[in-house]
């Protein structure tokens, strides 16, 4: 299997090196492996989904009720 650096895969990917790092360490990208203080990334691997809010709206699980 071949593997690319972090560098590598923001330039393929069109985001910062710190979010793919961001996203390796919350197991986000499939098959990264960390090397030391580095981390390798399958050549293979999907850019993961932005999970970012779209909607613009935060949605909170807490009454807002106050009786």
């Amino acid at each position: 299997m071949e593997y690319k650096s972090i560098r590598e895969m923001a330039d393929e990917w069109g985001i910062s090196k710190r979010r793919i790092q961001v996203l390796c360490s919350e197991n986000r990208i499939e098959g990264a492996v960390r090397i030391g203080y580095s981390w390798t990334i399958p050549a293979d691997a999907n850019k993961p989904e932005d999970a970012r809010i779209k909607s613009g709206k935060y949605r909170k699980n807490r009454n807002d009720d106050k009786s």
